[in-house]
């Protein structure tokens, strides 16, 4: 057979076959409007996707502004709406300026490539988030790779650096374990050698600190001169979106380099609208962060945890893929839907149930969990 006879693409066959035999072939699930069971997988940590008042600064902004952006909001996407957004956004989490992007995985990947170059050094977490991963990959910078929390490895990369310039990459919340990063430490060792620190708290907003301001507001670290914060709008804030926060010349840089910015549709009105109503509900309900804390507690008793979870996930390793698959399945069974991490999003080995709690959990939706999570946990 000549070679023009084979498909290009026939290797995908062996690949899905073999991603089969791993129990790591992914499906797309249709999401009705209203859920039957109850849903632990969903990233809406306060419980306002469908809040009332969201949907009304969605509709609001659509009758004023149109259902698109129509351009870059270097050419006709910027409206008064996102400017807006900013300015609160920036004031809440306590920054200088604020820069919104069309999701949080652009935001990430814009500020670490147009905030490092050649003459940089990038030190990045082992378990940081893909966008991260990815600006690494297109940021042209020395990319050096440190163990999950290891400060003194970060503090030795940095010592040990010929680069000008050196940026520390980081979660505030690690999204599949729920844990926290040593966030003052890092930035102490920032500080001694001279590095910037960017902090994705994409896991943090709504459910750490003051109100919900996030881990670095919470360690008082808030407008440091050397801290630049990334953030999604689509988790507890319940709308799409991402957002760049920091001193007023990094916004004025981004506006002018990063790509992701200059060369995407500006973010729709629709989700600008419904993500300023969250976030106005957010600081008019501060207790709302702390609800989310104390489901993330009563869900992580019901694994059989003792000890308090840290954000809103609760993570439940069972090890081989198709083992946590069928934990997953069981609970569906039961009228519980639960998250599934599989490789590679987590380590060999290391297959999870992923739970996320919500502000808006009912004392009856936690007892259903914690039956369900009794019954099927200790059959697995």
């Amino acid at each position: 057979m000549t070679r023009a006879a084979v498909s290009p693409l026939s290797w995908l066959d062996d690949v899905e076959r073999d991603r089969r035999a791993a129990s790591l072939r992914r499906g797309l699930r249709t999401r009705e409007p209203v859920e039957a069971d109850l849903d632990l997988a969903r990233n809406d940590y306060l419980g306002l996707a469908d809040h009332p008042a969201v949907a009304a600064g969605a509709v609001a902004a659509v009758q004023t502004w149109g259902t698109g952006s129509t351009g870059s909001r270097l050419v006709t996407g910027n409206t008064a709406l996102h400017e807006e957004l900013e300015t609160e956004l920036a004031g809440f989490l306590g920054a200088a300026s604020a820069l919104v992007f069309s999701s949080g995985y652009t935001a990430n990947l814009g500020a670490v490539v147009a905030l490092s170059g050649p003459d940089c050094l990038l030190v990045s977490d082992e378990l940081n988030h893909a966008s991260l991963v990815d600006g690494c990959r297109l940021s042209r910078s020395a990319v050096t790779i440190t163990g999950h929390g290891d400060v003194d490895a970060v503090a030795a990369a940095l010592a040990a650096r010929t680069q000008p310039r050196a940026v520390v990459l980081t979660e505030s919340v690690f999204s599949t374990d729920g844990g926290l990063a040593p966030l003052a430490e890092l930035h102490a060792a920032c500080r001694r050698h001279g590095a910037l620190l960017i902090v994705d708290e994409a896991h943090g907003l709504g459910v750490r600190g003051d109100g919900g301001r996030g881990l670095v507001h919470e360690l008082g670290l808030a407008g440091a001169p050397d801290i630049v914060i990334t953030a999604t709008l689509s988790k507890a804030l319940g709308s799409q979106g991402g957002v760049v926060l920091g001193p007023a010349p990094v916004r004025a840089h981004l506006i002018d380099a990063a790509r992701t910015f200059i060369f995407d549709t500006g973010l729709n009105p629709a989700a600008v609208g419904a993500a300023l109503a969250a976030l106005r509900l957010l600081a008019a309900e501060p207790a709302l962060a702390t609800a989310v804390l104390d489901n993330a507690a009563a869900l992580a008793r019901a694994c059989g945890q003792q000890r308090r979870p840290e954000s809103a996930v609760v993570s439940v390793i069972l090890g081989a893929p198709d083992v946590a698959l069928a934990a997953a399945a069981a609970c569906l069974d039961r009228g519980v839907r639960v998250g599934v991490f599989r490789p590679p999003t987590v380590p060999e080995g290391t297959s999870r149930l992923r739970l996320t709690a919500r502000a808006s959990l009912t004392p009856a939706e936690l007892d259903l969990a914690a039956r369900v999570l009794a019954e099927v946990l200790a059959g697995s």
